[in-house]
């Protein structure tokens, strides 16, 4: 028994020995080509990343991701998180970044390594049109329940103000409290106002009115990655090449992207 007991715990220090000799990747960019793909974070978030009618994710950060994946030679693959959660999926390697409309603010720049911005927005107060003109400044606001999005900016500035709220899931689910009725009004981006509602939208009976902020954009990744640099990078070639003006026009995002 003592022979077989010896004999155990020679193999298991031998594994422990090979364990230990097992590079890991020295940098996010290595960990990136040996996986042969880049996963980014996103959310519903439309005209940022959504999925089309074969199901593929596009939008105006989905299309800058791919071509930064192009970059690189690797795949992109998408996977959606809960948005509160961000920054615990970057630090578990679940995600290798956040792209998708995520505002610089001074939580996200403690918590994450952030690109240049490269998009201009603002949280906006949206409600139902029909009442639209009795919200048009922020004295208006104090009386009403908001639907804000878990860790977002909207939940930040709600919060700064000192309105009352609930929070959802997504941006998306925001809206659907305020059509529903269930909320008298929510805060959201404006870039995903301007695309989802009004006449011709998916919200035709909602409108946006106060305009809170003054926001930027930026890509997340975990702290002192080397990604940093190379989507500085990516981001600069596509604002020279003219390839960003194009992405942007095919968003309706044209007077929003910030030039380098």
């Amino acid at each position: 028994m003592k022979k077989l007991i010896a004999v155990i715990l020679a193999l298991v220090f031998v594994l422990s020995l090979s364990g230990c000799g097992a590079e890991e990747p020295a940098s996010d960019l290595e960990y990136i080509e040996k996986n042969g793909k880049i996963v980014v974070g996103i959310t519903d978030f439309a005209p940022m990343d959504y999925e089309d009618e074969n199901g593929e994710w596009i939008g105006f950060d989905a299309d800058m991701a791919k071509e930064f994946a192009e970059y690189l030679g690797v795949e992109v693959e998408f996977i959606v998180i809960d948005w509160d959660n961000k920054i615990f999926e970057l630090e578990n390697k679940s995600i290798d970044v956040v792209w998708n409309g995520m505002t610089l603010t001074d939580k996200v720049k403690e918590a994450m390594g952030c690109s240049d911005p490269y998009c201009k927005n603002a949280q906006v107060v949206v409600v139902k049109a029909d009442v639209a003109d009795q919200y048009q400044d922020e004295a208006s606001l104090a009386d009403l329940a908001f639907a804000v999005e878990a860790g977002s900016a909207g939940k930040e500035t709600v919060e700064g103000l000192g309105l009352n709220f609930t929070e959802v899931a997504y941006q998306s689910d925001a809206l659907m409290e305020v059509a529903a009725g269930t909320s008298d009004a929510c805060v959201i981006d404006l870039l995903m106002a301007g695309a989802m509602i009004g006449e011709g939208t998916g919200y035709p009976e909602l409108a946006y009115t106060v305009s809170l902020t003054e926001e930027e954009y930026v890509v997340g990744f975990r702290k002192g990655s080397d990604l940093q640099t190379e989507v500085n990078t990516v981001i600069t070639k596509l604002v020279n090449n003219g390839k960003l003006a194009e992405i942007a026009k095919k968003y309706k995002l044209e007077g929003f992207v910030i030039a380098k």
